[in-house]
């Protein structure tokens, strides 16, 4: 049996559970011992993230070549054109080479809490809110392909990697299931979320 984590990782924490900087780690939000990040989120980013303490099962997940979908709501800077997002969807050249395609929408809302601290509207008086949903993991990719089609990131928030969501997890919440086989990998989770302590 595998054990693994949906947590809900808060701006401006590490994806890591200690830190010689003292900056906010995951020690803060999950106390469950031997388990390990599949994969990360930036500092400055916020949303889904996936722990256990089965390293086969972490390969699978954050391995770039098992391809798992990840989904980001994106606040970015002004309000993209049919054609920016139709160069998203086609793939855009960074410098570490060309994307590929990636599933774009807009939307009129983000179903999301406002963060904490709150962006400033003056300073970015005219956003958009996409769903940006890509097949690979490089570096800060969302955050470099919106800015390629001049429109950058202002917020970042992963909502799923492959079949886990994050639902209805608040900043800091997460909740567990347990994996009987490699099979039932994607099975939903069944435990209400726990809050932050």
């Amino acid at each position: 049996m595998s054990q693994l984590y949906l947590l809900h990782k808060p701006y401006r924490m590490l994806s890591q559970f200690t830190d010689s900087e003292g900056r906010a780690t995951l020690a803060e939000v999950i106390d469950r011992p031997g388990i390990y990040a599949a994969g990360r989120l930036d500092y400055d980013s916020e949303g889904l993230l996936l722990l256990s303490d089965d390293g086969e099962l972490i390969h699978r997940i954050s391995h770039p070549r098992h391809k798992q979908s990840k989904t980001y709501r994106v606040l970015v800077e002004g309000q993209p054109s049919d054609a920016a997002l139709n160069a998203l969807r086609e793939g855009v050249t960074l410098k570490d080479g060309p994307t590929r395609p990636a599933k774009v929408r807009r939307l009129s809302d983000s179903g999301l809490a406002e963060r904490v601290p709150p962006l400033d509207p003056k300073r970015h008086p005219s956003t958009c809110w996409l769903e940006l949903t890509i097949s690979e993991g490089r570096n800060r990719q969302v955050r470099r392909m919106t800015a390629h089609v001049g429109h950058p990131t202002l917020r970042l928030v992963r909502v799923a990697i492959g079949p886990w969501r994050l639902d209805d997890l608040a900043p800091g919440q997460w909740r567990h299931q347990t994996l009987h086989a490699p099979k039932r990998a994607d099975s939903r989770p069944s435990h209400r979320p726990r809050r932050r302590r």
